[in-house]
C-alpha cells in the first residue's frame, strides 16, 4: 500500500476534533494529527482576510485519499475548504503497514 498524508485546515479546535475523530471511526485515517492554531492571511471574495485556523495532517492510503478528501469537505464549515493531498516518498514498512491495517486494507 502506498501511504499519503491528508492536509486540511479548520474553523478551530472543535471542529477539528470532530472531524478527525470521525475520519478514524469510519477507518478514512489511520491516525490524524492536530496542530497548533496558525494565522491564515489569504484572499476571499476580494478582500484579504486574516484568520486563525488550526491544520491537520491525516495519515492514509493511496487508495483511499480521495474518499477521505470527499468525507472531510463534506462535514466542513467552510464553502471551499482547504484538503489537499501530499505524497509520502518513504516510510518504514511496518508504519505503512499499520496505516493500511488501521485504515481496513491489506498489506
Amino acid at each position: 500500500m502506498t501511504i499519503v498524508s491528508v492536509y486540511a485546515v479548520f474553523a478551530d479546535d472543535e471542529e477539528a476534533a470532530r472531524i478527525g475523530r470521525k475520519m478514524v471511526e469510519e477507518r478514512f485515517a489511520a491516525c490524524v494529527n492536530i496542530l497548533d492554531p496558525c494565522a491564515s492571511i489569504y484572499r476571499w471574495e476580494g478582500q484579504i482576510e486574516t484568520a486563525n485556523e488550526v491544520p491537520a495532517v491525516f495519515k492514509t492510503g493511496k487508495e483511499t485519499a480521495a474518499a477521505l478528501v470527499d468525507r472531510i469537505a463534506a462535514l466542513h464549515s467552510y464553502d471551499t475548504p482547504c484538503v489537499v493531498v501530499w505524497p509520502v516518498n518513504r516510510a518504514l514498512p511496518a508504519y505503512a503497514n499499520w496505516v493500511c491495517q488501521s485504515t481496513g486494507k491489506e498489506t
